[in-house]
């Protein structure tokens, strides 16, 4: 679990400067991304912080503020500049400083940047290479939903993930792994900029990147749409053999999906009979029984082992199985150790306990792995971002005292 600041020569996105306008997940998951690939991002809060920071968990920051959990596991790599977007002369600092930068990105409502004055056709004129990267809900573009306000639960209901997923007569499990609306936009947006730049290097030009989380859902959903066209309805997810089994200290998943799968499956655990049982002849025929037959003979089967023996089994057989981890066991999992998967952050007062978050899964020939500096405290890096696009000292003091520009006394980081 080292930590390490990104940005190292070699880096592949290094020299790529991003001015991101971002709260909570979907955004600030992207330029995450970008950053520990080697940009250089600066997130633009208002002066009381984004939302994210004030989620909870949280622990607190030296200025006696909150770091929420979500704030924490989505902005390493990062550094903070804080503008009141509403106080006379922000919005000409960012026209200012917004050419000095390869990419603005923001996630407010669509609209929003527009009447501020700094939407894209607004920037595209003053810089028409920037490029220009907007997620939200549902799009710039036209949507019934347009003026609806989103979340991750919301595009995940409405993509039906809920729906297939929910046992008949009972509500949907909400939020059943976390931001998946969020994450999968964030995606599909670093995706969208990084091609839009790579356009830019052939035509001089930036472009709108537009990314709804609602589209971005809907791709990552794909069996709810492409199963329905082919004849599969009322949450039916296939033919196939693909649930949690019980063994003696928990769970584990077993997939199977082919006649020969399923014929391993049978030798294995001793059930040779299944062979020629017409009942499970055929694929919908193992659905059909998985309750009354195959739950009971495999988990009969499993009853005296541990997940892990038993997916080592199935696993040594050709089968595809896998234990459902609890949290302890992922956190202290030998593959993510070895691969170095967890980001650190180590709370400023001293007692909080160590607060992990995902490190970065890319892996490339030339990139030092590493998570990025720690998630950046609230306008630390106000003066400092100025002072590279060419504010002078004595403009940002100014900016400081009309109260368009909120600084802190940088922290020292012992990291």
């Amino acid at each position: 679990m080292t930590h390490v600041d990104a940005g190292a020569p070699q880096a592949p996105l290094a020299g790529l400067r991003v001015l991101a306008f971002e709260q909570l997940q979907s955004l600030p998951f992207a330029t995450q991304l970008l950053g520990r690939l080697g940009a250089d991002v600066v997130r633009v809060e208002p002066p009381r912080g984004e939302t994210g920071r004030y989620s909870s968990p949280s622990v607190t920051d030296p200025q006696g503020r909150p770091l929420g959990a979500t704030f924490l596991r989505n902005n390493f790599a990062k550094r903070s500049l804080v503008l009141d977007l509403k106080a006379p002369g922000a919005v000409e600092l960012v026209q200012r400083i917004a050419p000095e930068f390869d990419i603005l990105a923001e996630n407010f409502r669509p609209g929003v940047m527009d009447r501020l004055g700094l939407g894209f056709d607004q920037l595209h004129r003053l810089a028409p290479g920037l490029v220009y990267l907007s997620v939200s809900g549902f799009g710039s573009g036209d949507s019934p939903y347009s003026t609806v306000p989103a979340m991750a639960p919301i595009v995940e209901a409405m993509s039906g993930m809920y729906d297939m997923k929910s046992a008949p007569g009972r509500p949907p499990i909400v939020c059943p792994m976390g931001g998946v609306g969020d994450v999968g936009a964030g995606l599909f947006a670093t995706v969208g900029v990084l091609a839009a730049i790579h356009q830019r290097a052939s035509t001089g030009i930036g472009q709108h990147v537009d990314i709804a989380m609602l589209d971005s859902t809907v791709a990552i959903t794909d069996i709810v749409t492409n199963f329905w066209s082919m004849g599969l309805k009322d949450r039916q997810i296939g033919a196939a053999i693909m649930d949690a089994f019980a063994a003696s200290d928990g769970f584990f998943v077993v997939h199977v999906g082919r006649e020969a799968q399923f014929e391993t499956l049978a030798k294995t655990i001793g059930r040779d009979d299944w062979l020629t049982d017409p009942r499970l002849a055929s694929r919908q025929g193992w659905v059909d029984h998985l309750e009354d037959v195959i739950r009971p003979a495999i988990e009969g089967w499993a009853a005296t082992m541990t997940r892990r023996a038993a997916c080592d089994i199935l696993s040594g057989a050709g089968l595809v199985a896998g234990p459902c981890l609890t949290a302890e066991e992922v956190v202290h999992d030998e593959h993510l150790r070895r691969r170095d998967m967890l980001a650190e952050f180590q709370p400023p007062d001293g007692t909080s306990p160590t607060v992990l978050a995902p490190g970065n899964p890319i892996r490339m020939q030339g990139l030092e792995h590493t998570h990025g500096s720690r998630p950046p405290y609230l306008g630390e890096h106000s003066r400092s971002v100025l002072a590279e696009r060419g504010v002078t000292d004595g403009e940002i003091d100014d900016l400081v005292d009309a109260g368009v520009v909120h600084t802190v006394q940088s922290p020292v980081d012992p990291s």
